[in-house]
């Protein structure tokens, strides 16, 4: 196996933050829901739909940054290898976004690189604490998801199946995500970390909900 250079994994980092915010992402899944796609929406309904795909695609541009930031500081090789395996799967999510943004005229955040730089710092703050804080950090980020998730599906419009199919096949990638998190050894997260985590994610996703 070869041994990454410090200017090696910099190009790496650099070049997943570019697809990353660039809107280049690519599946390797089929788009969910994509037999409803051209199912008739009301205007309103469009608008609010592709709302919530934008709030969702910064939520994977986040999560893109979290998983790159605790990979470059994991302390062992398999829990960087886990969150590098992560970040790729979630890379779906990402495209999906993306693609039903596209089919309901919408658009991505204005403030995908800031979502990116933030979330990374996080990730590397995380990593640097250790795997088992790391690992219950995915846990926590992951049960987060999954309820706001679940918002989303009693939120959008109840005609628009293609968005509520992907937010549902998202929401089951992201339980398993944290699944995956608590039995590799994950810890609990203190309650003030919790309630942080939570006051961070209101404000991004109120944010984006318009930019």
């Amino acid at each position: 196996m070869r041994n990454h250079s410090s200017i090696d994994r910099f190009v790496e980092f650099a070049d997943q933050a570019l697809r990353a915010v660039a809107g280049t992402a690519t599946a390797e899944r089929e788009l969910p829901g994509r037999e409803f796609a051209r199912e008739p929406l009301s205007g309103e309904e469009k608008k609010h739909s592709a709302r919530l795909m934008r709030i969702n695609h910064t939520g994977e541009i986040a999560a893109q940054g979290l998983y790159h930031g605790q990979s470059l500081t994991a302390r062992s090789r398999a829990v960087a290898e886990r969150m590098r395996r992560n970040a790729h799967e979630e890379s779906d999510h990402l495209a999906w976004c993306e693609q039903r943004l596209g089919q309901l005229g919408g658009r991505t955040s204005l403030l995908a690189p800031l979502w990116y730089a933030g979330s990374f710092s996080i990730g590397v703050i995380a990593g640097l604490a250790g795997d088992r804080w790391s690992l219950g950090f995915v846990k926590e980020t992951e049960d987060q998801v999954v309820r706001h998730l679940e918002s989303h599906l009693a939120r959008a419009p109840v005609r628009d199946r293609a968005t509520l199919a992907v937010i549902e096949q998202i929401r089951r990638d992201e339980a398993e995500h944290a699944r995956d998190a608590e039995a590799a050894g994950g810890a609990p997260l203190p309650q003030p970390v919790r309630e942080l985590m939570r006051m961070t994610a209101k404000v991004m996703t109120e944010t984006a909900y318009y930019l």
